[in-house]
């Protein structure tokens, strides 16, 4: 009869390389593309509420939702300036430009550009950050509304076009599929 000798710390724990599961220990897994950020501790939430996020707060300022729309019109004018697009392919051009750049500014970039908050939100996005985190408020039911309404009229537009409905759907999804509440906290790296 064998018996295995499991390393002990000096606290009388298993030392981390053991290779019994503890319940205590949780390993990432480097090779998965998908991964789940856990919520704040106590700590990081006090550190949290302790000064205001100017990164997520302009949302509520005047004029912010206009701003969305002033950038759609000038996308919009931009590519009905370049020769040879057609009125189809602008719209649908506008609708990728928009989405893209929103994607990168809600759900690509972590963190704050600001040093004041000695690093609360590091580990979070943009839409992370809005509103503290909650859902179904007015600022985020339209930062959901502008691709949904963007689509509708690139898809108006591009008058039912098949292909350039298909493509404008998937930028859509693009834009609305990472704002959904099932997909809170949720990482996918493929690089």
């Amino acid at each position: 009869m064998t018996t295995t000798h499991e390393p002990i710390s000096v606290d009388g724990s298993l030392s981390p390389n053991s290779n019994t599961n503890n319940n205590n220990q949780h390993r990432r897994r480097s090779s998965s593309i998908i991964s789940h950020v856990e919520p704040e501790t106590f700590e990081e939430k006090i550190d949290q509420d302790s000064t205001p996020n100017l990164n997520a707060n302009w949302v509520h300022s005047k004029g912010a939702w206009l701003v969305h729309i002033v950038i759609i019109l000038l996308l919009k004018i931009f590519f009905d300036l370049i020769p040879g697009l057609s009125n189809e392919i602008s719209w649908s051009l506008t609708n990728a430009t928009y989405v893209i750049g929103s994607y990168i500014m809600f759900h690509l970039v972590k963190g704050t550009p600001f040093e004041f908050n000695s690093g609360a939100y590091d580990n979070l996005t943009m839409w992370e950050q809005l509103d503290e985190g909650d859902f179904y408020t007015p600022s985020k039911k339209f930062l959901v509304g502008v691709p949904i309404w963007l689509f509708l009229c690139s898809t108006h537009y591009s008058h039912y076009d098949l292909k350039l409905f298909i493509i404008n759907l998937l930028i859509c999804a693009v834009g609305v599929v990472p704002k959904i509440p099932i997909f809170d906290r949720l990482r996918i790296t493929f690089f």
